[in-house]
């Protein structure tokens, strides 16, 4: 319930910046659509990785804490979980530098 009115706010305000700053007379004051999509590239992909890191973190701790062997294997599912967010900012910049299109 309260992951849901956080969300609620946020999307709200990201609303209401766009109508604040399409009442400026400067352009470079305005947002253009690709830097509101490589900041929503950016911070879902960083959302998706810290939820997997959290949930293989713990998960890894809890599997070491038994077999102190599978370290090693523990670590690699941690690190998948992370390139989640490497990829976001890869597909953040090539939105910007408009790479691909």
């Amino acid at each position: 319930m309260k992951l849901g009115k956080i969300l609620m706010a946020c999307t709200t305000l990201l609303l209401l910046a766009g109508i604040v700053a399409a009442q400026e007379n400067t352009e470079s004051a305005t947002p253009s659509g690709k830097e509101m999509a490589a900041a929503l590239a950016i911070g879902v992909a960083a959302l998706g990785a810290g939820y997997g890191v959290g949930v293989a973190g713990s998960a890894s701790v809890g599997a070491i804490a038994e077999k102190p062997e599978v370290f090693g294997r523990a670590l690699v599912f941690v690190a998948f979980a992370e390139t989640i967010a490497i990829y976001g900012l890869l597909v953040a910049l090539m939105i910007l530098f408009g790479i691909g299109a």
